[in-house]
This record gives structure tokens, C-alpha cells and sequence, in this order.
């Protein structure tokens, strides 16, 4: 199984409530929060806590196989995508979108190990039906 060998490659033990939220997180590019995760994966893992979903999330987050994403100051919400990309937070109805971006270089004496972009603002379709309503 390739996420079981993910997970291995990262030094993460792969027990089936590990399994199943990175698969989740890989399925699901929705930028879920930890209440979306149990919503979804607990009726069928009935073992399956909130804090255990935490705990996995943070020792992915950790280990390299996710982030987190602080864009909302109300919620934290994660993401199985590692790749280098932004955040955009609508600001209307709260929709998160990834946003594809240069690569760019950061002038610094520091040694940078992590860079989050996040934007806001209001996003396409609230745009368009906002701009029918007022029609």
C-alpha cells in the first residue's frame, strides 16, 4: 500500500487510524479541521477520537507529511499537500482555496526552514453571486 510506505519513508509507525486520516487528508483536499476528519472517518473507526485525530495530525504536521493552516484565527485546518503553494481565505463565506504560486527567494541572513503565504479576500463565486443579487 503506497500511503503505508509514505508513512514508513517518514518515520511514522502506520496503524489504521494513522492510515486512514492520511488517506483522508490525501483524499480530501478540503482543508479540513480535526470536527471534519471525525465527522467523516468515525462511523466507521468508532475507536476514533478528536484527540487522537489531533495527536495524528500534529505528528504529521511534525514529520513532515502535512501543514497547518492559521489563515482563520477560529480554526485551525490542515493539509496533506506539502507542496509549495498559497493559501487564499474567502472572507465572505469562509471557503479556503490553494493558490499556485512563483517559487520566489527570500533575502535573509536567517535560515528559513518553513514559509506559509496566506491571502484573503473574496473569492469567485461569492463575486459573481453578489454581483446578481444586486442586479
Amino acid at each position: 500500500m503506497e500511503l503505508t510506505r509514505e508513512l514508513l519513508i517518514k518515520g511514522v509507525r502506520p496503524s489504521l487510524h494513522r492510515i486512514e486520516v492520511y488517506k483522508y487528508l490525501q483524499e480530501n483536499r478540503i482543508h479540513p479541521t480535526v470536527d471534519n476528519i471525525y465527522a467523516a472517518l468515525s462511523p466507521t473507526i468508532p475507536t476514533l477520537s478528536r484527540t487522537t485525530i489531533y495527536n495524528i495530525l500534529n505528528l504529521f504536521v511534525e514529520k513532515g507529511l502535512a501543514q497547518n493552516i492559521t489563515i482563520d484565527p477560529r480554526q485551525c485546518r490542515y493539509d496533506g499537500d506539502i507542496s509549495e503553494h498559497a493559501h487564499f481565505l474567502c472572507e465572505h463565506c469562509g471557503e479556503l482555496y490553494d493558490l499556485n504560486i512563483t517559487p520566489f527567494k527570500v533575502e535573509s541572513e536567517h535560515q528559513i526552514t518553513n514559509t506559509q503565504l496566506y491571502v484573503r479576500g473574496i473569492c469567485k463565486h461569492c463575486l459573481t453571486t453578489n454581483k446578481q443579487k444586486k442586479l
